[in-house]
């Protein structure tokens, strides 16, 4: 399990996180929700081990973060940042074979290439492989890097550990259509044994895919439970600011968001 004790982060001057305590369970999506400046991506960022907290701990089966080798750790952690900046000519196939780094030694290069296919396709950009990445819109670059981080964490011989995907708002750029793509395969991933923290400033998607939504507002966790136990009408309106209504989905039995 990866899991946040009483993590409390300070910059300059101003408390980020406030005494945070959350823990992603094996296989289940984690979907984090909450205003701007909540505190959500230094909360990603210390999940990651990026970033040392100023009290509390990050722990992966029970050891420090920090206490694990780097490079292991990749081979089970992948993040997927806001933004990803890339300046070179590389081709998208090359972009997503830098996800297999951590394997060096352990695969060779004809499993990393299939593996890095494979992630193409899992992110629905397969026909982009031979692009130049900076050729590339933002969403497009968006999917190039999911298949990167996906392609990190693959493990074709499966390794018996849980393996974490931080999605740091990976929905942004994107239109519907690949909004829900790419949320959907994460949500194949937790059948595969994949644990899936992910950062939504849309409400009604953290409803639709998450097992548990937890809510950050002004760096303290103000809720956590399943969709219909925290997406109330009350809290939602009050963490908005905005009146809102939460009405049951008709298919899916989700709660669903609107503005009233």
């Amino acid at each position: 399990m990866l899991e946040a004790r009483d993590l409390s982060v300070r910059r300059g001057g101003k408390t980020i996180l406030d005494d945070v305590s959350i823990a992603m369970r094996p296989g289940e999506f984690l979907a984090v929700i909450g205003p701007n400046g909540a505190g959500k991506s230094t909360l990603i960022s210390a999940l990651a081990g990026t970033l040392s907290p100023d009290r509390g701990e990050v722990l992966l089966d029970d050891v420090p973060i920090a206490a694990h080798d780097a490079t292991a750790l990749a081979r089970r952690r992948a993040v997927l940042p806001q933004q990803s900046e890339l300046t070179f000519g590389f081709d998208v196939m090359d972009v997503v074979l830098m996800g297999r780094s951590p394997h060096f030694g352990i695969t060779d290069r004809e499993e990393d290439a299939h593996i890095a296919h494979e992630a193409l396709i899992a992110a629905g950009i397969e026909h982009l492989r031979d692009r130049q990445y900076t050729t590339l819109s933002g969403g497009e670059r968006q999917r190039v890097q999911l298949a990167r981080v996906l392609a990190q964490i693959w493990s074709a011989q499966g390794g018996g550990q849980t393996r974490y995907l931080l999605l740091d708002e990976p929905t942004n750029n994107l239109d519907l259509t690949h909004q829900h793509h790419i949320l959907a395969r994460a949500k194949t991933m937790n059948a595969e044994g994949t644990s899936v923290f992910a950062i939504l400033h849309e409400p009604n998607l953290a409803a639709f895919y998450a097992d548990r939504v937890a809510i950050l507002d002004r760096g303290r966790l103000v809720a956590e439970g399943k969709p219909h136990e925290v997406l109330t009408e009350a809290r939602l309106s009050s963490l908005y600011g905005i009146d809102l209504r939460v009405v049951e989905h008709p298919e899916r039995g989700c709660p669903q968001i609107f503005v009233a």
